[in-house]
């Protein structure tokens, strides 16, 4: 593992690095730990059979303050146990390198982090030391603009012009059109946008298998699951209205033709507002997300556990509402809205989306 901070004088290098003692399994299996104990804590929190689930049935927290305090402090230990693991190990490398990384974690302020990695981890849930009394704060998603990256970046595509109007998508299941703010979701979009409404595979798969498919967002509403492919592992895919499952091969598949094809355009930030998106099986399998970026996405947004339908259309409005401006980065949306969510509800949910990329994704448009 490697860290450097632009600008800043480090040893011969010029980079801190370090080889790391524990495996990549070891350390995918933690990550799935740390995504389960958030599940459990909060999806699946039920202290009451009359009112069943209260985490997963509301976004506002703050009648249960003191449950969630407690809890976010557990979460907290959590993440520090992860990232403490990640970086254990013997050797003097290792323990310059795990100086040096906590020190820049902790002692500066809000920093762009991008972290480079074939392996999916749930960054923004990772978290410090800080020796503050809010452990709110030591999470990074809290104190920090975070992306996961991983891939290089697709070839530069042909310069367009910024609209004054953006062009998006709903890509979304009938059956979740009335869920909690959703409809508001969709009116913001065709109020701010040209939108196209998407609800069965086959217009979305015929809308990737042309060179141009220009839009600026692409919105899934939907369910993200992993389905059994006769292997030893799980792939993750999203499902519209139909019972076709959309996972990365498939996309690819659709869009393969036009790679590194001077007219083809397809540059959208994707929200992909479905269950467990933001993360993958294991590394031997597809990324949805990374599958996107490599066909060109500017980013993908996405939980790392299964979310609440709830919470997820109050963060899919408070993001898009936000993003639309083309004021903000995607990258300093998410950190405002971990914050929002923290202040406002009480709520941590909004730590489990994760940027692919894309913490510098801007909606540019014309005044």
């Amino acid at each position: 593992m490697s860290a450097f901070r632009p600008g800043e004088r480090t040893p011969r290098t010029r980079t801190y690095w370090a080889r790391l003692a524990i495996s990549a399994p070891a350390l995918l299996a933690r990550a799935a730990r740390l995504r389960t104990i958030w599940r459990d804590l909060l999806v699946r929190y039920d202290p009451d059979p009359l009112s069943p689930y209260p985490f997963a049935s509301t976004v506002d927290f703050t009648p249960l303050a003191a449950v969630v305090d407690r809890t976010v402090a557990e979460l907290a230990e959590e993440g520090r146990y992860l990232l403490e693991t990640l970086l254990d190990g013997p050797g003097p490398d290792l323990a310059v390198f795990r100086g040096y990384l906590n020190r820049t974690l902790t002692e500066h302020g809000c920093l762009r982090i991008s972290f480079d990695s074939d392996l999916h981890l749930p960054w923004p849930m990772l978290a410090v030391e800080a020796e503050r009394p809010d452990p709110w704060s030591d999470f990074l998603g809290y104190r920090h603009q975070v992306e996961q990256t991983g891939a290089a970046y697709p070839t530069i595509q042909p310069p367009y012009q910024a609209r004054t109007r953006p062009v998006t998508s709903l890509n979304t299941d009938d059956q979740l059109t009335g869920v909690g703010r959703a409809p508001e979701v969709r009116k913001l979009l065709e109020d701010r946008s040209q939108l196209t409404v998407r609800t069965e595979s086959e217009p979305l798969l015929e809308a990737l298998s042309c060179a141009v498919m220009d839009e600026d967002v692409m919105y899934f509403w939907c369910h993200g699951q992993f389905v059994a492919n006769d292997s030893p592992y799980e792939q993750l895919a999203v499902r519209l209205s139909d019972e076709r499952h959309i996972d990365a091969d498939l996309v690819r598949r659709h869009r393969r033709r036009h790679l590194n094809t001077p007219e083809a355009v397809f540059r959208p930030f994707v929200l992909l507002n479905a269950c467990h998106t933001g993360q993958s099986a294991a590394a031997e399998l597809e990324h949805l997300g990374r599958a996107l970026v490599d066909l060109g996405a500017d980013g993908v947004l996405g939980p790392q556990i299964q979310i609440p339908q709830e919470f997820a259309a109050e963060f899919a409005f408070a993001f898009l509402d936000l993003y639309l401006t083309g004021e903000f980065t995607a990258g300093e949306i998410t950190q405002q809205l971990v914050q929002r969510f923290a202040r406002e509800f009480h709520n941590p949910l909004a730590l489990t989306y994760s940027l692919h990329c894309g913490i510098d994704s801007i909606l540019e448009l014309n005044p």
